[in-house]
This record gives C-alpha cells, sequence and structure tokens, in this order.
C-alpha cells in the first residue's frame, strides 16, 4: 500500500497597524527535500495581524490541497494564537476570527492535518512573502510569484519538518518532541523581517492578538506549550484608549476656564488646523478602530475630522465631558484668584472642593470619569478607541493609571490636540503608553 504524501505548510499574517495595510504569506514544503512546492502571497487590505495569519493559513491549506488532497499536512506557524485554536486547546472568541477558523477547518479532513509552533525565525519565507504582499500593496498592486525573492534554508526545513519516525499520522506529540529536537539542532538562525510588528510609533497605540485565550474544555492531549516570556502571563490584547485633546478655541491661549458650565465654544481656525493635523497622523498609524466623544462642541468637532478621515462614526460618551467650574468658566486663573481667592486655595488643597458658584470637584469629576472607563472598556474590549475629551478627563485618567495621588493633577502638561494613550489589561492592571504627545502638530 502507497504510503500517502505528507507536506509541510508555512504560513504567516502581518498587518502594519493592527489594523492596518495587512498581507499574508503561505508555501508548501516537500519535508523530506525541503523544495518548495507552491507559495501563496496575497495583499487583503485593511486587518488586524490575526485575520492575516488565518487567511495565510487557509490558502497554504487550499494550495497542499491542490497538490494533493489526501496529503497528511504539519502546518507550522509563528502564531500561538492561530496553533492553538485550530489544535482546539483555545477557545475562539473573537467574532472575526470564527468563520476563518471554520473555513480553515473544511479545506482539509481534520484527521490530515496537525498543527506545530515554531519560533518567527523559523518561518522566514512565509514572512517574506506576507511582507512581500504588503510591499505590492503600498503600491497599489497584488503579489506577483515571479516578484518572489523568498529563500528558505533547505537543510532546515528537512531536519525540523520531517515527522516522526515513530506513532501514527498526526501524532501531535511525537511531532512536537521532533521539531523541540530538531530545533536544537539548528543552529545560525537568521532574524527575518517581522511581518506582524507595526512601527515603533504605533505600539504604543496597539498589541498583537485578539483577546486573552480561554482552555477550552476537555482539551486532547497536545504538544508542550512554548515557554511564557516577558514579565508575566499573558493577558490578551489590551483595550487602548488614545486619549486625544481636542483642539484650540478662542479661549484656550488666554487660559481661560472652560469647562461644561459655560459656553460651549467652537474650535478656532487654529483648533480646526489642529485637528486635521492629528486627523492625517491616526490615519497614518491605522490602528484606531473607534470613535468616541465628549458631548462639548470643541471635542465633537475634533472628534469629527478625525472620523471623517477614518472612515467612522462618532461615538458621543456624555460622562467625558470637562469638570463644570461653575463662576470661573471664562475666567483666567488670575482673575479666579483675585475674585474669589479662598475657594480657589480651597479647591488648590483638595479634590472635595468646588469651584464657587456649584462647580464640579475633582472627587465628582474622578467618579464620573471611571464610570465612563469601565462603560467603555466593557463595549469596546480588546480594540484601539480614540477618545477625544477635555485636560481633566485625561488627566484623570492618566491618574488613576498611574495609581498617582489627586494633586498629580497639577503636575501633567497637557496640550491642545495632544495625544496621550492608555493600555487596560485583563487582570485590572494598566499601563500609560504616551502623554501629551503634539509631534503631529510640528
Amino acid at each position: 500500500m502507497q504510503r500517502p504524501l505528507r507536506f509541510v505548510v508555512e504560513a504567516d499574517g502581518g498587518s502594519r497597524g493592527n489594523p492596518g495595510p495587512a498581507g499574508y504569506g503561505s508555501v508548501v514544503l516537500d519535508p523530506a527535500t525541503g523544495e518548495t512546492l507552491a507559495e501563496r502571497a496575497e495583499y487583503i487590505g485593511v486587518a488586524t495581524n490575526n485575520v492575516a495569519e488565518y487567511k495565510g493559513l487557509i490558502a497554504g491549506l487550499k494550495a497542499a490541497r491542490e497538490l494533493a488532497p489526501d496529503a497528511q499536512v504539519l502546518v507550522r506557524m509563528d502564531s500561538k494564537l492561530v496553533v492553538e485554536q485550530m489544535s482546539g486547546r483555545w477557545k475562539i472568541k473573537h467574532p472575526d476570527m470564527k468563520p476563518l477558523a471554520a473555513e480553515a477547518a473544511t479545506v482539509l479532513p481534520r484527521s490530515q492535518v496537525t498543527y506545530q509552533w515554531i519560533p518567527r525565525e523559523q518561518n522566514k519565507h512565509a514572512d517574506r512573502l506576507a511582507n512581500e504582499a504588503m510591499d505590492a500593496g503600498k503600491h497599489g498592486r497584488q503579489w506577483e510569484p515571479s516578484a518572489s525573492t523568498a529563500v528558505f534554508d533547505r537543510g532546515a526545513a528537512r531536519a525540523l519538518a520531517t515527522p516522526p519516525a515513530a506513532g501514527p499520522p498526526g501524532d501531535a506529540a511525537a511531532g512536537a518532541a521532533a521539531v523541540r529536537a530538531a530545533l536544537a539542532s539548528v543552529s545560525g538562525t537568521t532574524a527575518s523581517a517581522a511581518a506582524s510588528a507595526p512601527a515603533e510609533a504605533d505600539t504604543l497605540f496597539a498589541a498583537e492578538g485578539s483577546g486573552a485565550p480561554e482552555p477550552a474544555p476537555a482539551a486532547a492531549p497536545g504538544p508542550t506549550a512554548a515557554p511564557a516570556s516577558g514579565w508575566g502571563p499573558d493577558m490578551g490584547t489590551p483595550a487602548t484608549f488614545v486619549l486625544l485633546r481636542h483642539g484650540e478655541t478662542a479661549l484656550t491661549p488666554q487660559k481661560r476656564f472652560s469647562g461644561s458650565g459655560g459656553t460651549d465654544p467652537e474650535l478656532s481656525p487654529a483648533g480646526r488646523r489642529q485637528a486635521a493635523a492629528v486627523a492625517e497622523a491616526l490615519a497614518a498609524r491605522g490602528t484606531v478602530q473607534a470613535v468616541v466623544s465628549s458631548p462639548l462642541r470643541r471635542c465633537r468637532e475634533t472628534a469629527q475630522a478625525v472620523a471623517d478621515r477614518l472612515g467612522l462614526a462618532v461615538v458621543v460618551e456624555d460622562g467625558l465631558r470637562e469638570t463644570d467650574f461653575g463662576a470661573w468658566e471664562g475666567l483666567t486663573f488670575g482673575e479666579v484668584r483675585e475674585r474669589f481667592p479662598d475657594d480657589l486655595q480651597a479647591w488648590l488643597d483638595s479634590p472635595k472642593a468646588a469651584p464657587t458658584g456649584g462647580g464640579e470637584s475633582f472627587s465628582a469629576v474622578t467618579r464620573r470619569v471611571s464610570a465612563t472607563r469601565d462603560r467603555l472598556l466593557a463595549a469596546y474590549a480588546g480594540r484601539t478607541v480614540l477618545v477625544v475629551t477635555h485636560v481633566t478627563p485625561v488627566k484623570t485618567l492618566v491618574r488613576l493609571a498611574l495609581g498617582a495621588p489627586p494633586e498629580s493633577l497639577f503636575r501633567m502638561e497637557l496640550s491642545a490636540a495632544s495625544l496621550s494613550a492608555v493600555a487596560y489589561y485583563a487582570d485590572g492592571n494598566a499601563s500609560v503608553r504616551l502623554l501629551n504627545d503634539t509631534s503631529h502638530l510640528r
């Protein structure tokens, strides 16, 4: 009886922005010789890393099926998320992943396919193809096989891809042992261009993955998981708030109190230019997935400028409004000190003190902003959200993320149309990634 053919499929996908311009690459290899039997790559438009990785997997499996529909296939990817989900050890929770995983599972019978995780440096062929696809898309073209410059170490392919001598086809545990042994014997690996790694500026606003993986119940035994790396357990993709202070109004350069109890001014010409500049900067990063705004006019105008550039809608959230400064609205700090010296000193001394005339204390603002933060985290879990708001809400969110005392509000600079960023993780911790960035205005 003739033994069934065996193929190795290696796949990768990347997004320059997550989400951003994305592409995938996949290759079918002969495990005995390391020969490349088929290559697939495609620019897929704006998508996330994980969507691109799944599409690369599907393309690789389809290429293997075209070569031999009854072949045994070992899929090797550096995406632990895809490998664990397709192996049935992690649940698939993200709605964008479910139909892609279902499609991948139907390309070939489940009994013919096994999955193995490999380090990124061992996936350089598919990685290069994914980068070539994204490069082609950048110039308005699709990848063509004649343009491929992907190279692969055939000796490493042969060593790593050969199935174990013992055990039935599809024995994942034996396969994992063979791969680990082969990896230990491979030296001189070359770092690849990381298709799924966004530019340094973009890492402030995005993180790889689509949610904290959750082990499925009664999972079958499988390969030993890769050792954990980093400072702690993987909490999945955080919800990231990109905090944008609105552009200038006529009151901004004069440094007048302008809260939610005043005249609700519009953006000045300078403020509209700032809004356009930040819109271009965020469009270039390509990471924002939703836009939420304070109800006040200056924020809504700033948010709309960005949303129009990104093709998104603006969601208005009342809890993001600025402090009500009561009788201080429209006055400078010096004017308040002259007219209401005792009230001003009390306000500076205690977060529980409110501005003159029924204004809002910082304690009250903190309660409002905290409740708003929690609502937004529930609504936008794992996503990158542009939050267009005011000085006090931005400083409050940063203060709470740092665990800093209330008086820290007076020790932060926050310019008009500046960007800050806070990432919120599944374990309740937060990380301040950016504060008062105005580079897009220069």
